[in-house]
């Protein structure tokens, strides 16, 4: 009779254990695959989130998370299409929106993700030139994208966006763009000088024009500097001849 509270606590305890075999708990953002004998069970095998019962022994469950991952593209060395030698590298944003083919359509989506974008920023970068690189970045990220992007698919994982983060140039190149940048606003300076010149030259013509039609405003323009050059503290004082009264004088040393 002793014997029996014996096999009650080992019958009791090998319940339990099979309760903790057979209970799952996911998260929210988890999602179980789950194999009866080696095989998707259901329609797709995905169970979750929530409580979830499994066979023990012979139900077997991979947990996958649909967080967006945010991965680091290692820095790769490119030589773009115009043969300068570059370093790059980016982040790939992606989730897991069907767990059964990340699962089952490849050995480890992480990683193989991960190869394939670095493949394709060196693809794709080898492809395109210095000056498309640096001022067409959103146009490359999205073509970086989408390339990735149709890749991924038949794993069941979703890019959303690829980012090239850093692009390091070589010494030589960056002195390079910087006599270039350098001599682009020496031209723009001497643009924008000459255009001031021009436009002053055309503001002094028609002034002229318009003291000649009418005399009586230069000699208002005669009173007017004397009124500027009254209100500094000077002891030279400007007395203006008309040039009318010259006028006589000329007549007669041109006569003779």
């Amino acid at each position: 009779m002793g014997q029996y509270p014996v096999v009650a606590i080992v019958i009791a305890l090998f319940a339990i254990l099979l309760l903790a075999n057979a209970i799952r708990i996911l998260r929210e953002y988890e999602r179980a695959v789950v194999f009866r004998l080696g095989r998707l069970i259901g329609g797709n095998g995905v169970k979750g989130p929530g409580l979830i019962l499994l066979i023990p022994v012979i139900d077997k469950m991979v947990r996958v998370s649909l967080r967006t991952v945010v991965m680091d593209v290692p820095t790769q060395d490119i030589i773009t299409q115009d043969n300068v030698s570059i370093k790059v590298n980016a982040v790939v944003y992606f989730r897991v929106i069907e767990p059964q083919k990340a699962i089952v359509g490849v050995e480890n989506f992480l990683v193989a993700t991960s190869q394939l974008s670095q493949t394709t920023l060196r693809s794709v970068l080898g492809q395109s030139e210095l000056d498309d690189l640096l001022s067409q970045r959103e146009k490359i990220n999205h073509k970086l994208q989408q390339i990735i992007d149709s890749n991924t698919e038949p794993w069941g994982v979703k890019v959303s966006n690829v980012e090239v983060k850093q692009i390091d140039l070589p010494q030589e190149m960056q002195r390079a763009m910087a006599k270039q940048a350098e001599a682009e606003r020496e031209r723009r300076s001497k643009v924008i000088a000459a255009e001031g010149e021009f436009q002053a030259s055309q503001r002094l013509a028609d002034a002229a024009k318009i003291l000649a039609d009418q005399p009586s405003a230069l000699t208002l323009r005669y009173l007017q500097t004397l009124r500027e050059i009254a209100t500094e503290n000077n002891s030279t004082t400007i007395f203006p001849v008309p040039i009318d009264l010259l006028k006589p004088f000329l007549h007669s040393e041109g006569s003779k």
